[in-house]
C-alpha cells in the first residue's frame, strides 16, 4: 500500500489535531462528529457518518442523479430490462469496471453483495427483504446469466420501478467478493473486516479509520465513476459545533458539518466562508394516541391542532431557519411530494372548531425528548396551544425512554422526527399511511389508527410501475392525511453546513447518502 502524503498523516493522526496554516491543496478536510459510526460495511452501517461515506466508497447498479435525485441513472449497470411477469430485472454490467483492488466487477459480486445483506440480517436489511427475500430463498432469486448479465428476481407484489429504488440504496452497494471473503472471520461474510476497510468501486477508498478520531479516504483513480479531483478526504471528529465553526473560520478545515442555527448566524457575512441550508429528508410532527382518551380520538381535535401549531414562528424565529414549514408526509424533493402548506397558526379558528365539536377543557400530556430541538419545539407548542384553550403538560425524557413508551402505546401525544430510510416515497408512506391487520410498528400503529383503505393504497403504490400513477397515489394519500389524521406534520429539517468559499463542485442532496466528493476542487 502506498504511503500517505506526509501533510495528510500529520493532520489525520496527530492526537491534538493542531491547527494548520491552511489545508493541504490535494486534501478536503471536514470537521464533523463521527462518534455515531459503528461500521462502514454497507450491510450494517446506518448512521449518518457511514451513510455519507458510502456513495464515495461504493457504487450500486443504479444510483440517483446528483443534480436530479428522482432520476435513476445506470452506474455499475449500463441498462436493465424488466421480465414479462414484472417480477425480475436483468442488468447488463459496465464493461471493464473494476474495484479499487483491481478485481473486475462480476455478476458474482452483485449476487454476493445482495445476498449477504439478507443473510447477515443487520439493521438496513429490511430495505431488501421488502422484496420477499429471506436467507432461505435469496440465493434462488439472484442469477448469473453470463459474464456481463445478472438477473434479480423477487416474490413480493412490487413493481420493477420500486425495486430499482431499493437497489439504489446504500445497502445495495456492490462489494468485491474475492477481497471480502479473503478477510472473512468465523463465517461473518467479511462483516468485521468491512467495518473499518472498504472493497468497492467508488471514487474513494478507506485508507485509515480511527474510531472517534478520523476517517481518511484516498482516491481510487481506476473507479468506473472516474478519478476524483482531490487525492484525499479527511474527516476529523470535532464533537462541538462551535469548534467546527471556529476551525472553518480560521481556514483549518474546508467544510464544517451539522452546525446549529447560532453557528450559521455567526458565519453570515464572514470573509472566506459560505453557509448553506440544505433541505433534509427529516420531518418533525406531533401525533396522538387516539385510544388514550375520547378527546384524542376526536377528528375535531386533530383539525384544531393544525391551527394551533405555530409553524412560521417555530421555523423562522425560534429555530432561525434551521427548519422550513412542511405539512405533508413526503419531504420536499421526493417523488410526489406535496409542497403546499394549507394550514397556518390561527388560535381563534381552532377555538371555533373545538367549540362546534363540544370539546371543552381539552388537555393532554406530550412526551418529548429532553434534547434540542425537540424540547424547544415542545415548549413553543405548549404556549401556542394554550392560546387556543388547549393545555399541554410536557413529559421530557431521554430519547430512548420516549421511544419505548410510544411503542408500548403508553403516551397521549408525542413530538418526534421521522427520517427517510431510502429514496422512495414508500419509506414514509409505509410509516404514516400503513397499519396492516397482522400488526406492525408503523407510526399509524403507534397511534392506534386503523386505516385499511390507506394501507391498501400504500401497497398499491409499490406495485405501480407508471411514475405518473405513483405520484397520483401518493398525493392522494398525502392530502387525506394532511386533512384527517392524528398527525400534525409541521416542519422539514435543513442540514446546516458551511464551506470555505474556494471550494467548487461540492454536491449534497436530501438523503444522508447523497454526499458527493468526487468533483470537489479547490
Amino acid at each position: 500500500m502506498k504511503s500517505i502524503v506526509p501533510s495528510v498523516i500529520a493532520v489525520a493522526l496527530a492526537a491534538s489535531f493542531a491547527a494548520q496554516a491552511a489545508t493541504p491543496p490535494d486534501t478536503l478536510v471536514i470537521a464533523q462528529s463521527i462518534d455515531d459510526a459503528s461500521s462502514f460495511d454497507p450491510a450494517q452501517g446506518f448512521e449518518l457518518t457511514s451513510m455519507q461515506a458510502f456513495t464515495n466508497i461504493y457504487q450500486r447498479l443504479v444510483q440517483s442523479d446528483p443534480q436530479n435525485p428522482v432520476d435513476l441513472k445506470p452506474t455499475l449497470a449500463t441498462s436493465w430490462q424488466a421480465g414479462s411477469d414484472n417480477r425480475s430485472l436483468t442488468f447488463a454490467l459496465r464493461d471493464g469496471a473494476k474495484f479499487s483492488t483491481g478485481n473486475p466487477v462480476r455478476p458474482e459480486d452483485v449476487i454476493f453483495s445482495l445476498s449477504r445483506v439478507v443473510k447477515l440480517n443487520l439493521d438496513p436489511s429490511f430495505i431488501l427483504t421488502q422484496l420477499g427475500w429471506s436467507k432461505d430463498n435469496v440465493d434462488a432469486q439472484l442469477k448469473k446469466i453470463d459474464d456481463q448479465h445478472v438477473q434479480v428476481s423477487w416474490t413480493a407484489d412490487v413493481s420493477p420501478t420500486f425495486v430499482l429504488s431499493l437497489l439504489s440504496a446504500p445497502v445495495a452497494s456492490v462489494v468485491d467478493e474475492k477481497t471480502v471473503m479473503a478477510n472473512q472471520q468465523k463465517n461473518d461474510l467479511g462483516n468485521q473486516w468491512l467495518g473499518n476497510h472498504s472493497a468497492g468501486s467508488g471514487p474513494y477508498q478507506i485508507r485509515k479509520y480511527i474510531p472517534h478520531e478520523v476517517v481518511l479516504l484516498t482516491a481510487n483513480p481506476a473507479s468506473p465513476a472516474g478519478a476524483p479531483k482531490l487525492k484525499n478526504i479527511l474527516i476529523k471528529n470535532v464533537p462541538e459545533p462551535a469548534t467546527r465553526r471556529l476551525l472553518l473560520e480560521q481556514g483549518d478545515v474546508d467544510i464544517a458539518r451539522n452546525l446549529g442555527a447560532d453557528q450559521i448566524a455567526a458565519l453570515k457575512g464572514k470573509a472566506g466562508v459560505k453557509p448553506l441550508a440544505i433541505p433534509f429528508a427529516s420531518l418533525y410532527y406531533m401525533q396522538f394516541n387516539i385510544d388514550a382518551s375520547p378527546a384524542l380520538k376526536n377528528p375535531a381535535l386533530w383539525e384544531a391542532s393544525r391551527y394551533l401549531f405555530d409553524y412560521k414562528g417555530i421555523a423562522d424565529e425560534l429555530l432561525k431557519g434551521q427548519f422550513k414549514v412542511h405539512q405533508s408526509f413526503l419531504p420536499e424533493g421526493y417523488l410526489g411530494a406535496l409542497n403546499d402548506n394549507p394550514y397556518s397558526y390561527d388560535p381563534e379558528k381552532a377555538k371555533a372548531i373545538l367549540q362546534k365539536a363540544g370539546l371543552t377543557n381539552v388537555h393532554f400530556t406530550l412526551s418529548v425528548s429532553n434534547q434540542p430541538p425537540y424540547l424547544d419545539i415542545a415548549q413553543a407548542l405548549q404556549a401556542s396551544f394554550a392560546k387556543g384553550g388547549v393545555k399541554i403538560e410536557l413529559i421530557p425524557g431521554l430519547s430512548t425512554e420516549v421511544s419505548t413508551s410510544v411503542k408500548a402505546h403508553k403516551y397521549e401525544a408525542t413530538l418526534n422526527a421521522w427520517g427517510a430510510d431510502y429514496f422512495d416515497p414508500n419509506t414514509n408512506a409505509s410509516a404514516f399511511a400503513y397499519n396492516p391487520e397482522n400488526g406492525s410498528t408503523t407510526l399509524a400503529w403507534r397511534s392506534n389508527w386503523q386505516i385499511p383503505e390507506l394501507s391498501k393504497q400504500t401497497l398499491a403504490a409499490t406495485a405501480e410501475s407508471d411514475p405518473a400513477k405513483r405520484i397520483e397515489l401518493y398525493q392522494k394519500m398525502q392530502r387525506e392525511i394532511q386533512k384527517n389524521s392524528p398527525y400534525v406534520i409541521g416542519l422539514q429539517a435543513r442540514n446546516l453546513i458551511a464551506l470555505r468559499d474556494n471550494l467548487q463542485g461540492y454536491v449534497q442532496g436530501i438523503n444522508p447518502d447523497m454526499v458527493y466528493y468526487n468533483q470537489v476542487s479547490k
